[in-house]
């Protein structure tokens, strides 16, 4: 079974609160990843906070509200969502509220008690969710394949996305 993850590919990480030229960037090569693969399923995962954030840790620490569910920063891109819709797989939405998804890593594994899986992730922030969803797949299942197509995956510097990237190979996380 081939499995994609989509790590939130929301507007607010994309082109509104903390937004990046990088993240506009990979939009259309993530739509061409979703599109063109051969997935037998792909799970998108929503980072997901309340009208409460502000007081959280997360918010204390990082004092930009976004992905707030329901505003117009929490839904996906528009390219993104469509492409979404054009596949012939399930989708599966995981809501997580904070960086890396332990409900993700519950339904992967229901997979690969099923089958013989593989799992390639693509999305945002690749030094903060993408990395943490990736490391927890790989802690939880060692001998699960898991591989990052760089050019699908951009980081809040370009500074910090070669650091996880680097991180992520040394974990035995396949960059493609």
């Amino acid at each position: 079974m081939k499995i994609l993850v989509v790590v939130d590919m929301q507007n607010d990480f994309i082109d509104m609160a903390l937004g990046t030229k990088e993240a506009v960037a990979i939009v259309p090569n993530v739509v061409k990843k979703i599109t063109d693969g051969d997935w037998d399923k792909i799970y998108v995962t929503y980072d997901t906070h309340g009208e409460g954030y502000m007081e959280t840790s997360e918010g204390k620490n990082l004092p930009v509200p976004h992905c707030i569910k329901g505003s117009k920063g929490w839904e996906l891109n528009v390219e993104v969502e469509s492409a979404l819709q054009a596949v012939n797989c399930p989708v599966v939405k995981v809501e997580k509220p904070t960086f890396g998804s332990v409900r993700l890593a519950e339904l992967v594994g229901e997979d690969v008690a099923k089958e013989k899986c593989s799992v390639e992730l693509i999305g945002l922030c690749t030094d903060i969710c993408v990395v943490s969803n990736a490391l927890l797949l790989k802690a939880n299942y060692p001998e699960l394949p898991i591989a990052l197509d760089s050019a699908c995956v951009a980081a809040v510097t370009p500074e910090t996305n070669e650091a996880a990237l680097a991180t992520m190979k040394m974990c035995q996380i396949q960059i493609l």
